[in-house]
């Protein structure tokens, strides 16, 4: 016996991931007597009888026997959903829909979206959405494959041309794609299927593809069993007159009330007993505030449900529930397992993540160990004070690993310095993190070039001599790099005869001077006439050892530094061959 598969729907923002579905369960609102659609927990159950009702003759046309028993598609708001859906080992949805707007093309959400579904090998198709909204297009209710037939030669133009931009943006992501009835293997390409959630038509033949996909590649991985349930929590809430309740998918064997359950939290596993089972009931619509629920005593893998089972109160979304079969100890050590392989804290460097739930956590890991970016901590839920502490101690050792990076939670409501990366967009948050990352090795390097004596190049401007000796005050022209009181200076020969005391820029005391400057230098230990000359050149006597340093930091110089360093290692190997090297 088979299950239904369970779809996860995603897409970017506004490119109508929720219309699509709605559509579905408003197309078998007149199906009622043929089975109806339950709507359960986070997710919408399309039975066999509402599928074949919407598909009406398309069916029979190209002679496809549905033999699954629906589908479950995953109803959770917000784009972190897929990620939230995890089990151990892979991801919890079997197939999945991506929605892009024919009009705006594949957008960053789009992006992230078919990475993480590349991630987990999980096998999807595109729906088109909004192709009422193509220039000229004329709607019809029918499939519609025979609608664009009918639409004119110019509109089918600009219809190609936008679909055939998603098959080219698609392609440079690694996917190669056509549209659903243009596809000639479906292990090698994806199928898009143009859909309008507004009018309708297209959406029979995504429910069918999708059915396709899942009976021809899917049907070893539907197998149901009747052995304790495994699933997943999606989501946590207080409910008036029951307390704490846990929104569950079922993916795999059956559930009782009075069975035995085991939760993972963060703090350790939970042993409950199931006392209550809800769910909706008829065609009521989840998010409704009026729904009506009924109490079911047993529920049967793919499905949603609302859990009652007191003492749950610590359970967090994304993390595991099992029922307890024979041996309890072994369902606890199979939840050890599964979270102890997401909540790490180990001895080694790294930085510290968080994210909302056990799944999203988990995602963010695996990019950010491919980034070869090292984690140190990583947890559920808001950031705390003890991780800005830990971050704090992290700082101290490693400057570029202090820093906490979370992945769908908001930042601290309280003040800190430890800086804080917070996205809702995976991809974005790595970005956001090795541009950090690239800042702070700047700033490190920076300062470390700070304390080096600078590459400089000055003229001691004639008829510019305001002192002449004790110390020698005058006029001086930067010629190359830069002038920084303190920097002691050699003349063309490479003796070092005096250091910069200190700089006048229009009678204001400044600590450096740049290229193109004129400045007032005050110059101990030498007298103008003698040790030093109206119109010398002089040059920074940089030591050989930051000479050398300098070799790691040539990024952070201007050309003319470049140069003027060249000029200097010149002087001093008329000496020492070797000098520098």
């Amino acid at each position: 016996m088979l299950r239904q598969p369970i779809v996860a729907v995603m897409g970017h923002v506004d490119h109508g991931k929720t219309s699509i579905l709605d559509k579905i369960r408003g197309s078998g609102i007149a199906a009622r007597e043929a089975g109806g659609i339950t709507q359960a927990i986070g997710a919408s159950i399309i039975p066999l009888p509402t599928i074949q009702q919407i598909c009406g003759d398309l069916l029979a046309k190209l002679k496809f026997n549905i033999t699954i028993p629906g589908l479950l598609f995953i109803d959770t708001p917000g784009h972190a959903a897929f990620t939230n859906l995890r089990r151990r080992g892979g991801n919890l949805a079997d197939i999945a829909i991506l929605v892009v707007d024919i009009n705006e093309g594949v957008m960053p959400q789009t992006k992230e979206s078919i990475e993480i579904l590349k991630k987990y090998r999980t096998p999807f198709i595109v729906a088109c959405n909004k192709v009422d909204m193509v220039e000229g297009w004329r709607s019809d209710r029918g499939p519609v494959v025979p609608n664009i037939a009918r639409q004119s030669e110019e509109t089918t133009r600009r219809f190609e041309t936008k679909l055939y931009n998603i098959v080219s943006q698609v392609f440079e992501l690694g996917i190669n794609a056509d549209r659903f009835d243009r596809v000639s293997d479906y292990t090698k390409q994806v199928a898009l299927v143009p859909v309008s959630a507004k009018t309708g038509e297209g959406v029979a033949e995504v429910l069918m593809v999708l059915a396709a996909l899942a009976q021809k590649y899917l049907e070893e991985s539907l197998k149901a069993t009747d052995g304790p349930a495994k699933g997943t929590i999606l989501e946590v809430k207080e409910q008036k007159g029951l307390g704490t309740v846990l929104d569950v998918i079922i993916y795999d064997g059956k559930l009782k009330v009075g069975d035995q359950i085991v939760v993972a939290t963060q703090n350790g596993i939970i042993e409950a007993k199931v006392k209550t089972m809800l769910e909706p009931s008829g065609m009521a619509e989840m998010r409704e505030k009026k729904a009506q629920f009924v109490q079911v005593r047993e529920v049967r893998a793919a499905t949603g449900v609302r859990v009652v089972a007191p003492g749950t109160e610590g359970a967090a979304s994304g993390m595991p529930l099992l029922g307890v079969g024979a041996n309890v100890e072994e369902a606890q050590e199979q939840l050890r397992k599964e979270v102890g392989e997401v909540l790490i804290e180990t001895d080694s460097d790294g930085i510290i993540i968080k994210a909302d739930s056990l799944g999203s956590l988990e995602a963010l890991m695996v990019l950010l160990k491919e980034a070869g970016i090292p984690v140190r901590k990583s947890s559920i839920g808001p950031i705390t004070k003890k991780d800005v502490s830990d971050a704090e101690a992290l700082r101290a050792k490693d400057p570029l690993h202090g820093v906490i990076v979370g992945f769908n939670i908001s930042k601290p409501d309280f003040q800190t310095n430890v800086p804080v990366i917070v996205s809702d967009v995976i991809y974005r948050l790595i970005e956001q993190y090795a541009e950090w990352k690239e800042s702070q090795k700047k700033n490190i390097e920076l300062a470390k070039l700070d304390v080096l004596v600078r590459p400089c190049k000055i003229e001691l401007l004639k008829g510019y001599v305001f002192r002449q000796n004790n110390p020698a005050i005058v006029g001086v022209e930067v010629l190359a790099g830069l002038l920084k009181s303190g920097c002691p200076l050699m003349n063309k020969q490479g003796q070092t005869l005096t250091q910069v005391k200190g700089i006048q820029l229009e009678q204001e005391n400044v600590d450096r001077a740049e290229k193109g400057k004129r400045v007032a230098a005050s110059l101990p230990d030498v007298t103008v006439g003698r040790q030093v000359q109206e119109g010398d050149i002089l040059y920074s006597a940089i030591p050989e050892e930051h000479f050398r340093e300098y070799k790691a930091y040539k990024d952070h110089l201007t050309d003319d530094e470049k140069n003027v360093l060249k000029e200097i290692a010149e002087i001093m190997r008329v000496k020492n061959a070797v000098w520098g090297i």
